[in-house]
C-alpha cells in the first residue's frame, strides 16, 4: 500500500490533476480535472465541460466512442479533446468535439439459456440486475435469450423490470446458437430510438448450433454502429473445440466495436464485472471528427484513436471503435 500512496503523491506533484479517492483499490476510477475552458462561441461544438448533447452535431461528423483506463484497469475521466488524436486510414484528422455526458443508450441484452448454463443462471441473472441499476431514465432495453435458437424475449422498453421479470422465467436447456443471437440483436437494434447503441452478451461457451457463420456475423458487427460488451463464463476445463474457441470468439466480436470481453472464472465476480461494464458505458468519451476525405466506396475504413495524456500520468489504454463501412 505504501508504494501506491507514493505513486499518487508523485502524480499530484507532477501535474496537480489526478484526483484518486482514498480507497486506492482497483475498482476506484481516476478523474482528471480539466482546466477552465473558454467557450469557442460555436454552438455546434462542445467539450466535456459544457455538457452539450453529442448527437445534435452535423450529420457529416463521424462519432467514435472511446473508453480510457489506467494500468490498474480503472476508468479515467476528465480528459479533453486535446488529449486525443484520431486517424482514419492512417491520415490524422482533427477532433472537432468531445463529449462525456451520460447520454441515453439503447441496450440489447443477449442471455445464454443453453443447458450448460444450468448451474450458472442464478448468478448470471444477478449480474444483469447489477448492470441495469445504473440505467439512465431515457435508456431503453431489449432481451434476447438463446439456446438452440435465439428469441426476442422482451422488446424495447424503458422499464428495466420487463427484462428482469422475463429472466426469472428462463429455464436452461438445449445447445448454443450464440452467433444467431448476435445477428438477431443487431437486427433488432435497427428499431432503437437512441443514437448510442450497445449490446451485452452473457454466455458460457462457444457457438455450436447457429445458422449464420462467424464471418457473416463479424461482417454485420463491423457494419452496425453498436458497441458490444461480453461476459464469458468459461469453465476451467473445456471438452469441445467450440468451447475452446469461445473466449476468442467473444473477444473478436467485441474488440472491433470499441467494446470489451471479460472472462469470468469465478461466478461470484459476475455482479462486479457487470457493474464495471455499465460504468464503462456511462463514462466513455464520444469523439467527433469530420474526415478530410469522406469516402463513398462501400469499403471498410480503419479508425485509430491515440492518447496524448497530461504529463505525469502513467501509461493509459484507450479502447475505441476500429472503423466503419462507408456508404
Amino acid at each position: 500500500m505504501k508504494s501506491a500512496v507514493n505513486w499518487v503523491f508523485l502524480l499530484i506533484l507532477a501535474g496537480g490533476a489526478v484526483l484518486v479517492p482514498a480507497a486506492f483499490c482497483q475498482d476506484v476510477d481516476v478523474h482528471i480535472t480539466p482546466p477552465p475552458v473558454q467557450s469557442s462561441g460555436n454552438p455546434a461544438y462542445g467539450t466535456a465541460v459544457n455538457h452539450v448533447k453529442p448527437f445534435r452535431a452535423e450529420s457529416d461528423l463521424i462519432l467514435v466512442p472511446a473508453t480510457v483506463t489506467d494500468p490498474m484497469d480503472r476508468l479515467v475521466t476528465g480528459l479533453e479533446k486535446d488529449n486525443f488524436a484520431i486517424y482514419q486510414d492512417k491520415v490524422k484528422e482533427s477532433v472537432q468535439a468531445l463529449w462525456s455526458d451520460d447520454t441515453p443508450v439503447s441496450v440489447g441484452i443477449i442471455f445464454d439459456v443453453s443447458g450448460s448454463m444450468n448451474d450458472k443462471v442464478r448468478q448470471a441473472r444477478q449480474a444483469v440486475s447489477e448492470f441495469l441499476k445504473t440505467a439512465n431514465p431515457q435508456d431503453e432495453f431489449f432481451l434476447i435469450t438463446f439456446s438452440d435458437r435465439p428469441q426476442l424475449t422482451a422488446g424495447f422498453s424503458r422499464k428495466i423490470q420487463n427484462v428482469e421479470d422475463r429472466l426469472v422465467l428462463t429455464q436452461p436447456k438445449g445447445r448454443t446458437a450464440l452467433l444467431d443471437a448476435v445477428y438477431l440483436a443487431l437486427s433488432t437494434m435497427e428499431d432503437a430510438h437512441n443514437k448510442r447503441k450497445a449490446v451485452l452478451i452473457i454466455s458460457d461457451g462457444g457457438d455450436n448450433h447457429s445458422r449464420y457463420t462467424e464471418n457473416e456475423v463479424k461482417s454485420m458487427v463491423q457494419e452496425a454502429d453498436v458497441q458490444i460488451f461480453a461476459m464469458g463464463l468459461f469453465d476451467s476445463v473445456v471438452s469441445t473445440p467450440e468451447e475452446q474457441m469461445g473466449p476468442e470468439l467473444l473477444s473478436e466480436i467485441t474488440r472491433v466495436t470499441g467494446g470489451k470481453s471479460f472472462t469470468v472464472s469465478n461466478l461470484n465476480d459476475l455482479p462486479d464485472v457487470a457493474t464495471k461494464i455499465s460504468m464503462a458505458l456511462r463514462n466513455e468519451y464520444i469523439l467527433a471528427y469530420k474526415p478530410t476525405v469522406k469516402p463513398h466506396d462501400g469499403k471498410w475504413h480503419k479508425i485509430q484513436v491515440k492518447l496524448l495524456p497530461p504529463r505525469g500520468l502513467p501509461a493509459l489504454h484507450v479502447s475505441a471503435k476500429k472503423g466503419f463501412y462507408a456508404p
